[in-house]
Order: C-alpha cells, then sequence, then structure tokens
C-alpha cells in the first residue's frame, strides 16, 4: 500500500496478532519522503527475493520457502502482506490439524500403500518385459 496505510492500520490487533503496519524506525516514519524511498527499497528487496523464488519453482531450490521469505520482507512495510501472510498462516495451521486428523491420516496411509503397490507391480512388469536394461541402451 501506500504510506498513508501505516497510519490507518495502527492499534491492537486481534487474537494477539501483531498490529498491522510500517515497522519502519520512528525517524523514518516522521519523514515522509523517507519514508516512501525506505517502503520502496523494501519493495526492491522483496521483488528480488520473490523473483528468486519463483525462479527457483522449475529449478532446484526451496521455491516457495523464498517466496514466503519475501512476502515476510514485504511485510515489514505493507500492510496487505501483511494480511496475505496471516491468511497463510492461519491456513497452513488449519491443513496440519487437519493432517493430524486419525481418520485422514489412516486414508492417506492407505492411498500411500495402494500406490507404492501399483507401482512395485509396474515395475516388476517391466523388469519381467525388458530385464534390467534401460530403453535407450537396448540394441536392435
Amino acid at each position: 500500500m501506500n504510506a498513508e496505510s501505516d497510519e490507518r492500520a495502527g492499534g491492537s490487533a486481534a487474537d494477539g496478532e501483531a498490529p498491522l503496519g510500517s515497522r519502519a524506525p520512528e525517524y523514518i516514519k516522521a519523514r515522509r519522503t523517507l519514508h516512501l524511498s525506505w517502503q520502496v527499497g523494501v519493495f526492491i528487496v522483496g521483488l528480488a527475493v520473490v523473483g528468486a523464488g519463483v525462479v527457483m519453482l522449475p529449478l532446484p531450490g526451496p521455491g516457495w520457502l523464498v517466496i514466503f521469505g519475501g512476502m515476510a520482507i514485504w511485510a515489514t512495510e505493507f500492510v496487505w502482506a501483511q494480511l496475505v501472510l496471516r491468511w497463510t498462516k492461519r491456513k497452513v495451521t488449519e491443513a496440519a490439524q487437519r493432517a493430524l486428523d486419525p481418520k485422514v491420516r489412516r486414508r492417506n496411509i492407505i492411498l500411500t500403500s495402494v500406490g507404492l503397490v501399483i507401482v512395485a507391480v509396474l515395475v516388476a512388469i517391466y523388469l519381467w518385459k525388458f530385464g534390467f536394461v534401460m530403453p535407450w541402451t537396448i540394441e536392435q
């Protein structure tokens, strides 16, 4: 958001969460031009980190972790990023609680076991039919 959003976002937060708004030092907040420059710098650094995370999605590397790190950098200054991070934390917590439910765990274990059996049968059929020779080394 812009610098005006920081004044409106002040105050106490619900559920013990930190209040929304800029976490810039007070002497930076007191000067509008300096604060705007600070926000531009934070945005550029956050953008570079998020961009690196996006590049890491198809390439080796912790893409999602880096993207959330960039969002955390943005969240030091921008209310919208703070709200996105709060929503993400809430959804991850809910998913973790659902995953720990005994019924869900039992279902996931059964599905994983069935999937492993299917993969083992397919590998066995391949080995029975072609042996241990890889397809790219078969001579005709």
